[in-house]
């Protein structure tokens, strides 16, 4: 990863996150290994032969990019929203910090159209129920409760949360944006009672080992929760935060109200869970039941 240095430089200067500055580097280094290796199709090969045995970042051309595009999407199946990842890894490499035009003609991969996974109360109830680890119980209330992403939901720290006004302090995303979200009642009484035992003493209120809970730990928590539920669904963090937006939306909460809380920038994405609320659609009076 030698050659990913400026990669980084520039991406710490423009406030990305640790997690966003990995991704980039490891996505641009498995371009990067895919060009110098087997998987080049034997007629594309030829044409590398010619360029040298090993390829570095400053002679990748667009045929370059169009192949491993071709080879992530028809030999590795990978989805759309995981190229496209890997294509914003790419450019941000090549025309912001190189200032090569690989790119001319190159358009993100149409996502595909999924609905997001929505709980209903009575699974999440359950779920709730059959936790018995304190922590693991909190932390599923709070993503709920919340709607926030896991990233943000492992750390936060103790003094983020305002209990006594009921909000949590909140920084996300790409340059370290601000918001505040909403406490459960609920949550604050369990959460004062966890941090007046808990005993030993840490900044982050999903502590680990003089840290905070990572995201893998956490998702495993959800899931182990579900399956113990019994939910057939593929249960991860996300499905409370979708959960948490369509049940507010089923209360008739303004939409934009729930951009705020969600912490998007664009409502479109917002709009999503006007597709999977349940709720409203049941509502809606067949014209044969009116016949």
């Amino acid at each position: 990863m030698e050659f990913f240095k400026d990669l980084e430089t520039e991406l710490k200067l423009r406030g990305f996150s640790n997690k966003t500055i990995s991704t980039y580097i490891l996505q641009n280094n498995m371009f990067l290994n895919f060009l110098n290796s087997s998987k080049v199709s034997p007629e594309y090969q030829k044409s590398l032969l010619s360029k040298g045995s090993e390829r570095s970042p400053q002679d990748i051309t667009n045929a370059d990019l169009r192949a491993y595009i071709a080879y992530s999407r028809g030999d590795k199946g990978l989805s759309p929203a995981s190229i496209n990842l890997a294509l914003s890894a790419l450019k941000f490499y090549y025309a912001e910090v190189l200032k090569k035009d690989i790119f001319k003609g190159q358009k993100p991969l149409k996502p595909e159209k999924k609905l997001p996974v929505v709980l209903t109360k009575d699974e999440i109830r359950s779920m709730l129920e059959l936790t018995k680890n304190k922590r693991h119980k909190l932390l599923i209330e709070l993503l709920y409760s919340t709607g926030l992403r896991v990233s943000e939901a492992v750390s936060i720290r103790v003094k983020d949360l305002q209990l006594d006004e009921k909000t949590a302090f909140v920084k996300y995303g790409k340059g370290q944006k601000e918001r505040f979200v909403k406490l459960s009642t609920r949550f604050i009484v369990h959460a004062r009672s966890y941090l007046k035992k808990r005993k030993k003493k840490s900044e982050y209120f999903f502590d680990s080992r003089g840290s905070n809970l990572t995201a893998r730990q956490a998702e495993r928590i959800v899931k182990n929760a579900a399956t113990r539920a019994g939910i057939q669904k593929k249960v991860y963090c996300h499905a409370l935060r979708s959960s948490f937006a369509t049940h507010l939306l089923d209360a008739g909460n303004d939409i934009r109200v729930i951009q705020e809380l969600l912490g998007h920038s664009n409502l479109a994405t917002t709009q999503r869970y006007t597709s999977v609320s349940k709720e409203r659609i049941l509502e809606v009076k067949s014209p044969l039941d009116r016949l």
